[in-house]
Formats: C-alpha cells, sequence, structure tokens
C-alpha cells in the first residue's frame, strides 16, 4: 500500500487487530509509517544492502514529525546510494564496548603486568574517577573533548597532579582500545598536562648519620632494618617489604629481585654493599622463615609507616618522604662520580631519562675532572 505520508494520513491512521500495518510513501521510496496492534506508531526506512533488504526506524510519532522524519529518509537514501548501511552501523554502534568494558579488559590484561601497588592505583583511579565520569559512555564516543574536561574537572579539586596521572591511565587504555580495534584513534593524547614542581630532597651526610643512629635503636626492629635496607641499597619500599631470602645470596653480595617484585616488572641483579650484607646477617641470624621482614603472624611487613614517622620527628627530618631514600641514594653515587648508567642499572631504571634527573648532581665530580685537565696544560707552576 503506497501513498504520500501526510501529518493527517499518520493522525488518523488506524491500528490493525494484530500485528502492524506499514504505508509507504509514493514520493520516496522506502519510507514509511508504522503503526501497531497497541497504536504506536513511528517512521521507517526500507532499502537493500548487500543484497539483503533492511528495515531502519527513523524515530516514532509524535517525537519525530512528518516533515523531519521526511528529511532524515532522503538524507538516509543519499548514504545508501553512497554504499552506506545504516541500520548496520546502527547495530555495530549498539554492540560496541563501553567504558566499563574497556575498565574490565584493561584489568584482566594491562594491570597484571604492573607492580602490585601501582595497579591498586590504577584501579583507584578507574573506580573512582574515570568510571564516575564517563559512565557507560561508548568508547568510541569518547571525545578530546570530554578528556580535556576530566582533566580540568579533576585538577579543580586541586589535584593537579593526580589529573595528570589520571589522563596517564586513560591514554594508556585508549592506546589498547585502538589496537584492540574499538576505535581508530586516541582521544587522551594531546590534554595538556598541569605543570609539576619536581621533587629534589637529598639528605645530606650529617642527616643520613642522624637517621642511621636513629633507625639502630627503634623498637620496632623489622621495619626500621627494612627503611635501613632501602638507604643502603635504594630499593623501593615494596621491593624491601616484600623480600625473601632465597632471592640473596650474601656469600656473594647480591641481592637478585624477582620480577614480580620490581616496578620494571624484569629480574633486577643489585651488588650488595659490605654494610648491606653486614646488616643483613645480623639480622638473618635473628630470623627464621621464608621472609626478611616478616610481621607477627609470618607474612611479610605491609607497611612502616609508624617507624617512618617516629624517625623523622625524632631526627628532625619531617620534611623527607620515604621515597627520598632512594633518591638520597642515587645522589650520593653521582656525587661520588658515577655515570648515569651506572646509576640507573643500580636502581633498576629501564629508561635512561628517568636516570637523568640526577644529571646535575655530577657537575662537582666533572668539574673536578676538568681541573686535572686545566692544571696538566697549564703545567707547572712558574
Amino acid at each position: 500500500m503506497a501513498e504520500r505520508i501526510t501529518d493527517k494520513l499518520v493522525r488518523e491512521v488506524q491500528p490493525p487487530a494484530s500485528g502492524n500495518r506499514r504505508i509507504y510513501d509514493t514520493d520516496i521510496k522506502g519510507f514509511g509509517v508504522r503503526v501497531t496492534a497497541a497504536g504506536a506508531k513511528a517512521f521507517v526506512l526500507n532499502y537493500y544492502a548487500q543484497r539483503r533488504e533492511r528495515r531502519y526506524t527513523i524515530g516514532s510519532y509524535p517525537d519525530w514529525s512528518v516533515a523531519a522524519a521526511r528529511a532524515e529518509a532522503a538524507t538516509l537514501k543519499r548514504a545508501i546510494d553512497r554504499g552506506d548501511d545504516p541500520l548496520g552501523t546502527r547495530q555495530e554502534t549498539r554492540a560496541a564496548p563501553t567504558m566499563p568494558e574497556l575498565f574490565e579488559r584493561y584489568a584482566a590484561e594491562h594491570l597484571p603486568r604492573k607492580a602490585p601497588r601501582a595497579a591498586s592505583d590504577d584501579r583507584s583511579m578507574w573506580e573512582k574517577i574515570i568510571l564516575p565520569f564517563f559512565g557507560h559512555r561508548k568508547v568510541v564516543a569518547v571525545t578530546h573533548a570530554d578528556c580535556d574536561q576530566l582533566h580540568r574537572e579533576v585538577g579543580l579539586t586541586g589535584r593537579k597532579v593526580r589529573a595528570n596521572r589520571v589522563i596517564e591511565v586513560l591514554r594508556k587504555a585508549m592506546n589498547l582500545a585502538v589496537r584492540w580495534g574499538w576505535r581508530t584513534d586516541n582521544p587522551a593524547s594531546g590534554v595538556q598536562r598541569n605543570p609539576e614542581e619536581g621533587r629534589e630532597r637529598y639528605l645530606t651526610r650529617e642527616e643520613v648519620g642522624r637517621l642511621t643512629a636513629a633507625l639502630s635503636t627503634h623498637r620496632e626492629r623489622a621495619s626500621a632494618t627494612a627503611i635501613r635496607l632501602m638507604l643502603l641499597t635504594g630499593c623501593r619500599r615494596g621491593e624491601a617489604l616484600t623480600a625473601r631470602w632465597a632471592e640473596f645470596d650474601l656469600a656473594a653480595g647480591v641481592w637478585i629481585k624477582p620480577s614480580a617484585h620490581t616496578k620494571q616488572r624484569k629480574v633486577h641483579r643489585v651488588p650488595l654493599s659490605n654494610s648491606a650484607v653486614t646488616l643483613l646477617r645480623e639480622w638473618r641470624s635473628a630470623q627464621s622463615g621464608e621472609f626478611v621482614f616478616p610481621s607477627r603472624d609470618g607474612r611479610p611487613l605491609t607497611d612502616v609507616k609508624r617507624t617512618w614517622e617516629a624517625v623523622r620527628r625524632a631526627t628532625g627530618l619531617e620534611d623527607v618522604r620515604l621515597h627520598d631514600l632512594r633518591h638520597t641514594f642515587a645522589s650520593i653515587l653521582a656525587s661520588g662520580g658515577q655515570s648515569l648508567p651506572m646509576i640507573g642499572s643500580m636502581l633498576g631504571h629501564t629508561q635512561a631519562q628517568t636516570t637523568a634527573r640526577y644529571a646535575h648532581l655530577m657537575d662537582e665530580p666533572l668539574r673536578d675532572a676538568a681541573e686535572v685537565v686545566a692544571t696538566f696544560v697549564k703545567g707547572p707552576a712558574s
């Protein structure tokens, strides 16, 4: 049945006794109105794509007027003539992965590759910031403007560095989405980061002496000894607390950190100083069990926060973070003239730019080396 679709026709068309009834337009081939037995009316477009008949629902009446539906049908017909398949595109969009599905796959495939603490931090950013912001948005529908807005809103809460970290996590996830064929570009790329002031707090020789003395007499022996090991080796907090005796060859003076415990997820072989070996031997003589720094239940310590806070107050080093011990270790090496590759190897860095932050600390030993050349060239004093 075909007749020109008008407002009057659509308004007065009666529903069938059962099923649905369709009336097609005489002007635009395939354009029509469908009415169900319940009286619901909608505009449709019939067309062929890849030798298959398709029926595309434009929209319901009266939400769509006849004029608007007719114009949409004409636009769709032009797209179909170019080879498009509007219904197929709609179905693909509906089946497209959502942001919660992106997180689910990100958590399953990417987070296990990260250190436990870093993975936990990523998960927290997803659950507390990223997912509440995007809701059930389709991954393909996320725009550059959305990512800019997310970064801006987190920054407006005063957490400017956190905003940068959130975008880093989102950018990685979107890179994976591109790899998985979920979209063709990364909308989180190019977001302008908030300025970050690099923290450079290195303990002086006198401060190291005060800290070591306080740790040596602290009553919480396990946590205090763990902190001393961090200072002597430059290791991360998690590496020290999860260490097992099987990782150490004290006779050879070597600590072989397994990949599961390192941030770079690679085995890291670290030579130990005589002081570190002596510390561990003395501590080993009073220990039994698998873990180097066990808690009262035999499992590894999970934190040394209380001991660290007490020692900081006792030594007047309230501005020093636990991670600054790692920076101090590197600074001592740099000031002693060790090369950046050597420092990076000791710290377990995988990228040269990570170690480059200590380059300026090498100025003094390099200047001394330059003076050796200058003295030679100048010759004996006349």
